[in-house]
């Protein structure tokens, strides 16, 4: 069985990285709301559904072992 090259492991732990961190941004958005600055909600969402596409590219385009 031959193992993947060091790189391959690793695209699958950064899109996971990328995803956590969008989670992380969305769900932690709601608060902004709650303090009257909404401003920095809607760019904490549209920064959080950025990432979110881009972490699941990532992990689309990542080889499956």
């Amino acid at each position: 069985m031959s193992s993947p090259g060091p790189h391959r492991p690793r695209e699958r732990l950064v899109a996971l990285l990328v995803l956590g961190i969008a989670a992380v941004l969305l769900f932690s958005s709601v608060s902004w709301f709650g303090s009257d600055r909404a401003g920095v909600g809607i760019a904490q969402l549209v920064l959080g559904v950025a990432l979110a596409v881009v972490g699941y590219l990532l992990y689309r385009r990542a080889p499956h072992t």
